[in-house]
């Protein structure tokens, strides 16, 4: 059975883990750069003082995807304005998990939880164009393709090309 829920405190470690545990090459597969990783320290309390914030001040927010009630991975979204729009990422920790179809039902459950509690009129995914699941299950969402781009992404990525998606809440309220 698959359920989505809001992050708690516990679930820090995990997170974490999943980026400072993973090798080189699936760090670089999905477009994140090894050495700019921060510390589990600090990324750990970066995350409680998350938790901590009112909606509104939040800078990341995250939501766990659980199979039969056992954590798998996550979605979070930053670079958020409130009643706008924020930049979303995607990642089942678990490998027995990928290339389930699981990833695409953990969305259609997620995104309620972005455009109700951030107001948001627009979700933008930037997925690394050399990782191909991403980029399936954006389109098969209903996310609009705009063309690539070639920038560094975040925090802890190296300069890419990046495929831009944009999903807007008018065209999510009206899919199914």
């Amino acid at each position: 059975m698959l359920s989505v829920r809001e992050m708690k405190l516990e679930d820090a470690s995990r997170i974490v883990d999943y980026f400072v545990d993973a090798d080189r090459d699936f760090l670089i597969g999905m477009g994140a750069d090894p050495d700019k990783l921060p510390s589990k320290e600090s990324w750990l309390a970066l995350l409680e003082n998350e938790l901590n914030k009112p909606l509104k001040e939040k800078e990341f927010y995250y939501i766990i995807w659980q199979i039969n009630g056992q954590a798998v991975g996550h979605c979070n979204i930053n670079k958020i304005e409130f009643g706008d729009k924020a930049t979303m990422h995607l990642h089942l920790w678990d490998k027995e998990s990928r290339k389930s179809g699981n990833g695409y039902e953990f969305m259609k459950m997620t995104l309620p939880y972005f455009f109700t509690n951030f107001q948001l009129k627009t979700v933008v995914c930037e997925p690394y164009a050399e990782n191909p699941a991403p980029n399936r299950m954006l389109h098969k969402l209903g996310f609009e393709y705009k063309g690539p781009i070639t920038k560094t992404p975040g925090w802890i990525n190296f300069h890419q090309t990046v495929n831009h998606y944009e999903l807007s809440h008018k065209n999510f309220s009206q899919a199914d």
